[in-house]
């Protein structure tokens, strides 16, 4: 069973993920944000930087503390091009 602490910490976490997903439309995957003792980390996949800076942009508007940390990683891979050697 989780705490009061903990339940409220689950519960602004959340709801910064779902402003986010809801401002972006699926322009970032694996979105998870983690509650800190002084502020949030934002962690995920997104296509490009614009999507990455539009995610750190949402967050800061609907955060009751600041944004510690930005681990987004933009998964940038140019059309009809791959990735990996092959």
């Amino acid at each position: 069973m989780m705490t009061e602490a903990q339940d409220i910490k689950f519960e602004e976490e959340t709801r910064l993920e779902i402003h986010i997903q809801a401002q972006l439309g699926g322009r970032v995957r694996g979105l998870r944000v983690v509650r800190r003792d002084n502020g949030f980390v934002l962690q995920g996949r997104t296509p490009t930087y614009y999507a990455k800076q539009l995610v750190l942009h949402a967050a800061m508007q609907a955060a009751t503390l600041p944004i510690l940390a930005d681990e987004i990683e933009v998964d940038y891979a140019p059309r009809g091009r791959h990735t990996a050697c092959e």
